[in-house]
């Protein structure tokens, strides 16, 4: 089963983007937290659905009936705050 880091990794490959763009995507501040965060595969749903809109791209729960329910990415609050 492939992992939620090796999923991610497919789609930046696939949208010509690279692990460091996820730095400023998801407000680290540093190479060495995006790696640890990969390696360790540990991604919160928060950090999912901001990549998700990073990459131009959805997250939702898909109901039985086919009800979709999206996940979207947390407002950023205005710089200064």
């Amino acid at each position: 089963m492939a992992t939620t880091t090796s999923k991610i990794k497919m789609l930046l490959s696939y949208y010509g983007r690279k692990q460091i763009d996820l730095i400023d995507c998801l407000g680290m501040s540093c190479k060495q937290s995006i790696g640890n965060k990969m390696k360790r595969d540990s991604w919160s749903a928060r950090d999912l659905a901001t990549v998700a809109e990073f990459l131009g791209c959805k997250i939702a729960f898909i109901l039985p009936d086919g009800t979709t329910i999206p996940l979207d990415a947390p407002e950023k609050a205005p710089e200064g705050e």
